[in-house]
């Protein structure tokens, strides 16, 4: 093991730092996809919004000179995948997850397709605060210094977790996603709702799209993803549809994700790219953990499309 000036020290503090960058797109992806479950749809197409929001934001971004016009543009192309979506799903024997699949896979094949040209040009970077400016230590620098959307996305999951117990648009969400004929007698129109929670949970997904291509890892190829998409929706059902939850969740995703890069920062050599699978086995084991065939997922949306049988 190398010196790196902080010891042991070192692994922690990378695991921090790196638990903050990676999450991020975890964040929002699960975010997004809270919204769409809790109106009784699930998303299974948010990788391929991920990685088309990757691309979006890059090649607007390297050609205005602009990173939050690459972000809004991602996010416009993450809500048109979002309605197209909710729209094919709004006809009776539609499968949510059959369709999910088929935009995952558009998505992707769309990104490949039309984001070759902008492999080689550069784009500018997210910003991102300083906060371990006060520190000589580049380790606890770079560890310190988080992107906005990090914090962004922070926000975003206190307002959820308010809203969705104490706003109108909340409790309509909710009613929509636990009955649909409990949101007809109330004059509720729930297709329309799901609509616009798919579209609304797509922009967001297409925001941590947008998250990896123009700050970490900061580039535009077609293996930017790794599944993050898929992941984040696992994650969504550990952390029972609660954006707080998710919020957590995802720095728990971020810091097993970040486990392999801390021990080579600190000179570990050997063996230290088995813990690059740590988030896949962690995915692997909440599915196992939340599964059985005997009871319902607590506080899943009664008509969600995971609860029917």
């Amino acid at each position: 093991m190398e010196d790196t000036g902080l010891g042991l020290w070192g692994v922690p503090l990378a695991i921090i730092g790196g638990a903050i960058r990676v999450s991020t797109p975890f964040i929002f992806v699960s975010l997004g996809e809270t919204i769409t479950e809790r109106s009784g749809r699930i998303n299974l197409g948010l990788e391929g919004t991920l990685v088309l929001g990757a691309m979006t934001a890059y090649a607007v971004a390297a050609t205005t000179g602009s990173t939050w016009l690459g972000v809004l543009a991602a996010m416009f192309v993450g809500s048109i995948f979002g309605i197209v979506h909710g729209w094919i799903c709004k006809f009776p024997k539609v499968n949510d997850i059959a369709i999910g699949i088929a935009m995952m896979q558009f998505g992707l094949g769309l990104a490949f397709f039309l984001g070759k040209p902008f492999i080689q040009p550069i784009a500018p970077k997210l910003p991102s605060i300083p906060l371990g400016a006060w520190s000589d230590t580049p380790q606890v620098e770079a560890a310190l210094n988080i992107n906005v959307l990090f914090f962004i996305g922070a926000a975003l999951a206190l307002v959820l977790f308010w809203a969705f117990r104490h706003t109108r648009i909340g409790l309509i969400l909710r009613v929509v996603g636990d009955s649909t004929d409990a949101a007809r007698a109330m004059g509720i129109q729930p297709d329309f709702v799901r609509l616009v929670a798919t579209a609304i949970g797509g922009s967001l997904a297409a925001i941590g799209g947008a998250y990896l291509s123009l700050y970490y890892p900061g580039s535009w190829n077609e293996g930017i993803s790794s599944g993050q998409g898929l992941m984040a929706i696992a994650l969504v059902i550990f952390a029972r549809w609660n954006p707080v939850g998710c919020f957590l969740a995802a720095l728990l995703f971020g810091g097993a994700g970040a486990l392999g890069p801390a021990l080579q920062s600190v000179g570990v050599t050997q063996g230290y790219y088995l813990f690059y699978a740590a988030p896949y086995v962690l995915t692997l084991i909440i599915l196992i953990m939340t599964s059985s065939p005997n009871r319902p997922l607590i506080g899943a949306p009664g008509a969600l499309s995971l609860t029917k049988l």
